[in-house]
């Protein structure tokens, strides 16, 4: 049996807002759709499923976000997850230069949950806290090849 990584399914708040700052961050919108009907409900679990969904895509093509904006059933309002709750902890990101990355989030009122940190000489990381509370790790390689 072969398997491979397909993609991070994530429910934002706003749609535009989310791709907006994951497309500022360097990622590119793959697709858009509205999906609804009986083979969504089945498929997600939830009956009258509708919703606003777009692909997005690191540049060098080996990872996906599916960003989902409920219209039917209502998103419910949750706590944004702390990095040690049980569930999903963070989406990750390499980036060429942090300092910018961390500009580009502060324009979209996202910012790091602490500060910056250095992982031995390998990586300077921060966590910030991205669009719908959505907890997002930008690390950059500190010895690049």
């Amino acid at each position: 049996m072969t398997i491979r990584f397909e993609n991070v399914g994530i429910t934002v708040r706003d749609l535009e807002a989310a791709i907006a700052f994951f497309t500022d961050l360097g990622l590119s919108v793959l697709g858009r759709d509205t999906v609804s009907g009986q083979w969504a409900d089945t498929a997600v679990g939830l009956d009258g499923n509708h919703a606003h969904i777009a692909m997005l895509q690191t540049p060098d093509g080996n990872g996906r976000l599916e960003l989902f904006e409920y219209i039917h059933p209502q998103a419910i309002e949750t706590e944004p997850t702390r990095p040690h709750e049980i569930g999903m902890h963070r989406v990750a990101f390499s980036v060429d230069d942090l300092d910018e990355s961390l500009e580009i989030a502060a324009r979209h009122g996202c910012h790091p949950l602490r500060g910056v940190a250095t992982y031995g000489d390998a990586y300077k990381l921060a966590y910030v806290r991205g669009p719908s509370g959505i907890i997002v790790m930008l690390a950059e390689e500190l010895k690049k090849p």
